[in-house]
């Protein structure tokens, strides 16, 4: 069939990208054709805007260099080779032109031609007005209402994609928030082998690589830009959480933000939060995994939440400490091999939280990003439903921030991102799942200025290593030493001076107090002669 043709050729640049697909594209014949090249504003002569100089319909350039070993059920994933299974054209847009359909502009630009810059500013909850806070749970509550307005998702794998009488494609629409949690859960799930066959689990497309920073800088710049939308406010921006602040308090947890503790019912929200009435998606995991469906936009039980609540393991009771913020900023590598989780002098192991905070590898540890969601200690500490918890945005604003901070301070080169034999989805071209159009990691490795937006963060300051303790105390003590000798000496000097000073005037001197003391009559008499 045509949709399983493996095409290489054209790159696409950074692109306004969601997950899944475009509404117009999931019909029988956009399927069969493996074609997702809308035209522009309905006009079916202008296929991805090439009337106007927007874009061109291209062949999708998947990345076919080998992955890590972690996988190994290569030919048995609709993932593989993103998006081939399902479309092998699509609309690559030109200059700062981008979108499904080269209807929008690249993130960072705005006004009829794409011109006009823009830069959203991410900045701390805790610092928001009492009336941008309400705001944002006000948006963030529409968008979990809000129905995406131009992509649908698949609720079937691609085998069952045609539905039952082979004409009626599987997808269906979402509302935006929901369709950021299901961006999320099907980046995550499992292979599927058959039914009676255990799912194959060694797979992640979005964590435990070198994609888990990159991805998720996309994950939050497509919910932001749909905010953005929904809102019609091009400056809205995603606010995060420093969680890097220590102690066993959620200090996001009020109900003026994400949730205070219920009263009534343990591990839940507050009645008096909006987040008390979300209900989450994707949580029929073993349904998934048994009989081979996706999770669809149904929706479950409510938000589970217990920070630092986790008894049975005292380590993640506790949020990270400022200090461990500084010192994974330290790690000079963005990523070593074999690029998984149990790579050590990583950046990015170190931020996902799979390593100490300096970067050495330790099974034991939880650090960072993974010590802030296992704290929550409920959905947020569940991999394929975290994000239906809100807390989920703030967590991963901050940690991009960090990815942000690193990026300016080490400026890195993108070969300093591995090529290949990182896991697989997360080689340095791979397209990431389930982004549309296609959009790379290394695409996602620049600063946040390229991608039109930019953080207010007040970083800690570095610690001191025990090496450049030592060398300070050493320095310390020398400096002491050299003052003391110094002031020894000025004294020794000062006496001998003085002495000198006291045996040349001495007589007069002496003479003088003598006769201050003695006898009054020949002070005066001697005061008068000098005179």
């Amino acid at each position: 069939m045509l949709v399983r043709r493996c095409i290489l050729f054209i790159g696409l640049c950074a692109t306004v990208v969601r997950s899944q697909f475009p509404r117009e594209c999931v019909t029988v014949r956009g399927l069969q054709s493996g074609e997702c090249c809308p035209s522009l504003r309905g006009d079916l002569g202008d296929i991805c805007g090439s009337n106007t100089g927007r874009g061109q319909c291209v062949q999708v350039n998947a990345d076919g260099r080998p992955h890590g070993p972690q996988y190994t059920q290569d030919g048995r994933d609709d993932r593989e080779r993103w998006p081939l299974a399902f479309f092998n054209r699509t609309c690559q847009c030109n200059g700062n032109f981008s979108g499904y359909n080269c209807g929008r502009c690249k993130h960072g630009y705005g006004g009829e031609n794409c011109d006009q810059l823009l830069v959203a500013v991410r900045r701390n909850v805790m610092e928001l007005s009492v009336d941008e806070k309400r705001r944002f749970v006000s948006a963030l509550d529409r968008a979990k209402r809000t129905v995406q307005p131009d992509f649908v998702i698949a609720s079937r794998r691609y085998p069952e994609i045609f539905g039952p009488d082979g004409n009626t494609p599987q997808f269906e629409n979402i509302s935006i928030y929901n369709f950021f949690v299901w961006s999320h859960y099907y980046s995550v799930s499992k292979t599927f082998l058959g039914a009676g066959q255990q799912s194959f689990g060694g797979v992640d497309f979005s964590h435990e690589g070198p994609g888990f920073l990159t991805w998720h800088r996309y994950h939050l710049l497509q919910l932001e830009r749909d905010m953005q939308d929904m809102l019609q406010d091009p400056s809205f921006g995603l606010p995060y959480w420093n969680f890097a602040i220590g102690g066993n308090n959620c200090d996001i947890c009020t109900d003026d933000l994400l949730g205070a503790r219920s009263n009534f019912v343990a591990n839940t929200i507050s009645s008096n939060s909006v987040f008390s009435q979300w209900r989450n998606l994707c949580e029929s995991v073993e349904d998934y995994d048994t009989l081979g469906t996706i999770c669809n936009n149904t929706e479950g039980g409510p938000i589970q939440r217990n920070p630092g609540g986790n008894v049975a393991r005292p380590m993640v009771q506790r949020l990270p400490e400022p200090q461990d913020v500084s010192a994974s900023l330290e790690v000079g590598l963005f990523d070593t091999s074999p690029f998984y989780s149990t790579s050590s002098e990583s950046f990015r192991n170190t931020v996902e939280g799979y390593s100490t905070p300096s970067g050495n590898y330790d099974p034991l540890v939880r650090s960072l990003h993974n010590l802030a969601h296992l704290f929550l200690n409920g959905t947020g500490g569940q991999t394929h439903v975290s994000p239906n918890d809100p807390i989920f945005v703030l967590l991963h604003t901050f940690t991009d921030a960090i990815f942000d901070e690193w990026l300016r301070r080490h400026n890195p080169d993108v070969t300093a991102y591995p090529l290949e034999n990182a896991p697989i989805g997360h080689n340095r071209q791979y397209n990431m799942v389930p982004f549309w159009p296609p959009v790379t990691n290394v695409e996602m490795f620049v600063t946040s200025d390229n991608l039109g937006y930019s953080y207010e963060v007040q970083w800690p300051g570095r610690p001191y290593t025990m090496t450049e303790i030592t060398a300070i105390a050493i320095v310390a003590v020398l400096v002491l030493v050299a003052i003391i000798f110094a002031a020894t000496t000025c004294a020794v000097r000062a006496r001998s001076y003085g002495h000198g000073r006291n045996e040349a005037r001495q007589p007069l001197l002496a003479e003088h107090y003598r006769r201050y003391s003695e006898d009054h009559e020949r002070i005066q008499e001697k005061t008068q002669s000098v005179v």
